[in-house]
């Protein structure tokens, strides 16, 4: 007989002991992401739970991405600008500014957000469902938990990172002109020109699949942590949150890496 419950994915996430239990960690998490992708093409899609939790997790998200997105493009474009004048190209600082707004700025601030904020959120939802029973209570009633409300969650939570992506990297361009021209005395028309010098829509493609990529995996994890709650009450819980982050920046930082490297490759030719 098949097990179900949070039991099916409790295979040590939250105290791994050893290799092993990393390895079990990591192989709850794959089987959990493999069903949450088969639910995607299975009817009745959770419609009503997809825009409920894009509209939480864009909630809960939207102004810590304003408060950080600004003053990190800020930094940015300031010590970018001072490179470019010692080398007495200031001219360039447009394609300076949207390359990494592009390719950097805006999916590292996704990650920041999603698993601080959004995902952290969704891991303490479903881990006061799991602790009062309520999981065990849909299993009861023929409710895959998994198809009713992982999906859902994680294509909610791929959706919004991939927006605020687009939000971040807006700001980035905006904010790098305004402080590069008003404050560094940068060309307007040289900045403006220099935009799409080095960012072009390969790059921007790269940034919507890291961004999509870092929203749907915080979700699984947040869900993972969330639904392996085996006991504890709320320690229980504020546990799996903080360990939601963790593994979340570990799995996202990553993944950056990875696609970045991808992406340099597929468009150096």
């Amino acid at each position: 007989m098949a097990v179900k419950g949070p039991e099916r994915w409790s295979t040590g996430l939250a105290i791994p002991k050893g290799a092993s239990g990393a390895m079990q960690a990591v192989g709850g998490l794959f089987s959990m992401g493999v069903d949450a992708v088969k639910f995607i093409f299975v009817r009745p899609f959770q419609w009503r739970e997809f825009l409920e939790q894009s509209w939480f997790v864009a909630r809960v998200s939207l102004a810590p991405t304003l408060l950080v997105a600004i003053p990190f493009t800020v930094l940015v474009s300031f010590t970018l600008n001072i490179l470019l004048r010692e080398l007495g190209a200031a001219d360039l600082s447009g394609a300076g500014a949207a390359f990494g707004a592009v390719t950097q700025v805006g999916p590292v601030v996704t990650v920041l957000i999603v698993a601080g904020a959004g995902a952290t959120a969704m891991c303490a939802d479903l881990g006061s469902r799991t602790i009062r029973e309520e999981i065990d209570a849909l299993e009861v009633l023929g409710i895959n938990p998994v198809q009713r409300l992982v999906t859902p969650r994680m294509l909610a939570s791929g959706l919004v990172a991939l927006l605020l992506n687009s939000f971040v990297v807006i700001i980035g361009i905006v904010g790098g002109y305004v402080f590069s021209v008003f404050v560094q005395d940068v060309n307007p028309g040289a900045f403006a020109a220099g935009i799409t010098l080095l960012t072009g829509v390969p790059e921007v493609a790269i940034s919507c699949v890291k961004a999509a990529l870092f929203g749907l995996i915080a979700g699984l994890v947040a869900c993972y942590r969330g639904l392996s709650i085996t006991g504890g009450g709320a320690k229980a819980v504020g546990n799996a949150v903080n360990e939601t982050v963790v593994f979340a920046f570990m799995a996202l930082f990553v993944i950056n890496v990875v696609v970045t490297a991808i992406g340099i490759q597929l468009t150096a030719k």
